[in-house]
């Protein structure tokens, strides 16, 4: 590795890779692939200027985009792999410095008219950059998309030297004083003015990894004269019966003064290669909209409740002559949604909190969505494979959790083709954001960006403030009652954004949320119609659980150790086992546990939830490694099969939930039913079983009778046979034929309350396709070797 004393280092040429841009006629030169990465430790002034490097002491390596800085010096092997054992611990050093990307290309000249503009999918995070010694812009957030034009700075058809100078965000995190609010709170003060994934900085699910880079793409475009800027589609009403749609098309554009009141705006719609609609109108004014009212329209529906139906919808602007000067082509489904709630959960008039699309109540059964991995570059590498599971589990909604990055378009095409909705909560978490008018307009400039992005896509069902906030000054400042309806940032800055941008959509403050009218009753849970249940972690039936007065959960979870292959790739060999030495647990597994700084010595807790819950549900906690992982999650496979059944069961008194959570982005101990490596735990399964549209399934016992359920959660009525054997004896418990209407549900039978403990085989025939599940009954403790047998006989799991 060499010292260099400019941040150039080794130039790397880069062949032009032109491609169509939108189909809008501009292009685009991809800057991924190598670049150089330079670094040295952060003065007292930072670095910002190309000049300043050359008095600096830097070293560099190379560099790969999109990617991060901790992957590159992985590369170079300065660093040992942050995904195994203690080794994350190790990056704590690197937080001080800078960093420099570099990266030489060759640009096309420009026809007249046209402008060359830089983009960033993603900076991570304080940088300045530069094109060919000059300042073109500033970036300080890591969760929006940055564009410079520097038509003026490029050299067409030469060499061009781009530049990103990076500074620590730890540091300059210290330029900032913090209110009240801000300090004592999770996860992480000097978090709160860095607009950074709030993960980054240490999380009970994620370690503390404080990464900076080139995220994601990074392009050279070509802008052509004339072109769009923007465009949205609103659907303003849907006829559900006749399935006639009205759809606002709003446009913006860039265009010579000369061309207005001669050129054209065409629309087209098309489905599956068929024209749907045209229309055309004379282009008066760079902002304008167009109405389109169509007749017996395909809807986009959630899964279960119909087919997610897609249009390819394109705008042109063509001149006289008919030749066409941009095109704006995007996919869209058409659907309207609501979030029918209220402020207040009361017994006299019980909380609603319940998704609507085209009309239609949806009951939801999803999960929460959490950083695919700690380093964000590698996202799209697990993303279609973690929305393939999120669809074979029949999730109809996605959470995605207000301490990750937005997710980008892929994302949303992949939850628009399969019909799942998704909740996007703001990326702000767990604590109360600055009220300044420097935080609030950074906050407003992104989720301008974030919702002008997003909002085309059906699958895009609510805006959340943040996740936990409002609740975050109870944890913070609870003796002092302060009101979370004060907050400028969900109550003020958020709600205009989106009054302005995206006025058709539903908007939650923070989730939970307290609202004034709970606010004025004290803000105890049993007020709020939508909740985060997690409380003491014990038992999965305690009263904690089963007495939860909301409507909505959009949190429930429970740990599950992962198994054993994926237990040997996160730890070192020696870490593994025993996880437990001179009563101590070893420090491999604390760190997996998480712990953000080691300097917190042992931490016990999250692993610890392990072991209560086992002793729990089996009375006693087993010591080989093998027995234990299974005890664990069995107990994790229960309870959150419990915890669906008990609502699904509820339904329509109770309205949804999101369960926490698909998959780590990290290798650790969690409660998450997939691991990192993409391995599933049992929940996966027990939870696939009790997603289907229609399921059946017993509830615990009233009164001494088990409720045998019926739930439907399709627009269509349905009939079927149902069969409930007891596994252990064999003896039939329940057979007969059911029917469910649409959207609802039907109590079956009631069975009699079982003496002693043991499993229930539920079988149900639906046409000609086949279904099951299983009920465990009695009370815990239950013998762990009798509970495996018998789990084997029901032969509905794959069971070591």
């Amino acid at each position: 590795m060499k010292k260099l004393n400019v941040c150039m280092g080794a130039i790397l040429l880069l062949s032009l890779a032109l491609e169509a841009f939108a189909g809008s006629g501009n292009r685009t030169i991809s800057l991924n692939g190598k670049w150089s990465l330079s670094y040295w430790k952060q003065p007292e002034q930072p670095v910002v200027s190309p000049a300043a490097i050359q008095k600096s002491e830097v070293q560099t390596i190379e560099a790969t985009v999109p990617g991060t800085v901790e992957l590159d010096l992985l590369s170079a092997g300065l660093i040992k792999d942050p995904m195994v054992g203690n080794h994350v611990n190790e990056l704590r050093k690197w937080e001080e410095y800078q960093w420099c990307y570099t990266k030489s290309f060759q640009a096309p000249r420009l026809e007249k008219g046209q402008r060359y503009q830089l983009f960033f999918g993603g900076i991570d995070c304080l940088a300045d950059v530069w094109l060919n010694g000059k300042h073109v812009g500033s970036a300080e957030n890591m969760l929006i998309e940055h564009t410079f034009d520097v038509t003026d700075e490029i050299k067409p058809e030469a060499e061009n030297l781009v530049q990103v100078i990076i500074r620590s965000a730890v540091l300059e995190g210290q330029n900032y004083f913090l209110g009240s609010f801000s300090i004592g709170n999770f996860p992480s003060e000097e978090s709160t003015f860095i607009r950074k994934a709030p993960h980054m900085y240490g999380w009970d699910i994620l370690p503390r990894l404080v990464s900076a880079g080139l995220w994601r793409k990074v392009e050279l475009r070509t802008l052509e004269e004339t072109r769009f800027r923007d465009v949205h589609y609103m659907v303003a009403a849907v006829d559900t019966a006749t399935r006639n749609v009205r759809l606002y098309i709003d446009a913006q554009l860039k265009m010579p003064f000369e061309k207005f009141d001669k050129v054209k705006a065409v629309y087209t719609l098309s489905r599956n290669g068929k024209e749907a609609y045209k229309g055309s109108t004379i282009v008066f004014s760079p902002a304008f909209r167009y109405i389109m009212e169509l007749k017996n329209a395909d809807l986009w529906w959630p899964r279960g409740y119909g087919e997610p139906a897609l249009y390819e919808a394109k705008v042109e602007l063509v001149e006289e002559d008919g030749t066409v000067l941009s095109t704006d082509t995007q996919r869209i489904g058409l659907r309207t949604v609501q979030l029918e709630r209220n402020e207040i959960n009361l017994p006299e008039s019980p909380g609603k909190f319940c998704f609507i699309v085209n009309g239609e109540p949806i009951f939801i059964h999803g999960t929460n969505w959490v950083p695919l991995d700690a380093l964000h570059s590698r996202d799209e590498l697990v993303m279609d494979k973690a929305i393939e599971m999120a669809a074979d589990l029949n999730c109809n909604m996605i959470r995605c959790w207000g301490g990750n990055v937005y997710e980008d378009h892929h994302f949303f095409d992949l939850c628009d083709e399969n019909g799942i909705l998704v909740w996007q909560d703001f990326a702000m978490g767990c604590t109360f954001y600055p009220q300044r008018t420097e935080f609030t307009g950074a906050i407003e400039k992104e989720v301008i960006s974030v919702v002008r992005k997003l909002r085309n896509h059906p699958s895009l069902a609510l805006w959340s403030g943040n996740n936990e906030d409002d609740i975050a000054l109870r944890w913070s400042l609870q003796p002092f009652n302060l009101d979370p309806n004060r907050d400028a940032v969900t109550r003020k800055v958020i709600p205009s954004v989106l009054y302005e941008f995206d006025p058709t959509r539903p908007y939650l403050p923070s989730s939970p949320y307290i609202s004034e009218a709970v606010y004025q009753k004290g803000c105890d849970e049993k007020y709020w119609p939508e909740n985060h249940l997690w409380g003491p972690r014990g038992y999965y039936k305690d009263p904690f659980y089963i007495e939860a007065q909301c409507t909505f959960v959009s949190e429930i979870g429970y740990h599950g150790c992962p198994n054993l292959e994926s237990l040997k790739k996160m730890m070192t060999e020696d870490c593994v086992y025993p996880w437990i030495k001179e009563h101590e647990w070893n420090d491999e597994w604390v760190t997996k546990s998480v712990r953000r700084f080691p300097a917190w010595g042992k931490t016990y807790d999250r692993n610890n939830l392990m072991i209560n819950q086992v002793r729990l549900l089996f009375g006693q906690v087993p010591s080989k490694l093998e027995d234990f992982i299974f005890a664990s999650q069995s107990v994790q496979a229960e309870a959150m099969k419990y915890f669906i059944e008990m609502w699904r069961g509820n339904k329509w008194n109770k309205t949804g939930i999101i369960w926490w959570n698909l998959r780590d982005g990290w290798p650790l101990i969690s409660d998450a039913i997939v691991d990192y490596y993409n391995s599933p735990k049992m929940a996966y399964y027990f939870i696939r079983n009790v997603q289907k549209d229609v399921c059946v399934f017993i509830n615990d016992a009233k009164d001494g009778n088990h409720p045998l359920v019926a739930v439907n959660d399709t627009r269509h009525a349905c009939e079927g046979e149902v069969e409930v054997t007891d596994i252990g004896s064999g003896q039939p418990v329940f057979k007969g034929k059911f029917h469910v209407p649409a959207n609802g549900k039907v109590c079956l039978s009631s069975l009699p309350r079982q003496e002693g403990q043991g499993i229930w085989l539920i079988r149900y025939k639906i046409g000609e396709r086949k279904f099951a599940n299983h009920y465990l009954y009695g009370k815990a403790p239950f013998k762990l070797a009798e509970y495996k047998r018998l789990l084997q006989k029901t032969n509905l799991y794959t069971v070591k």
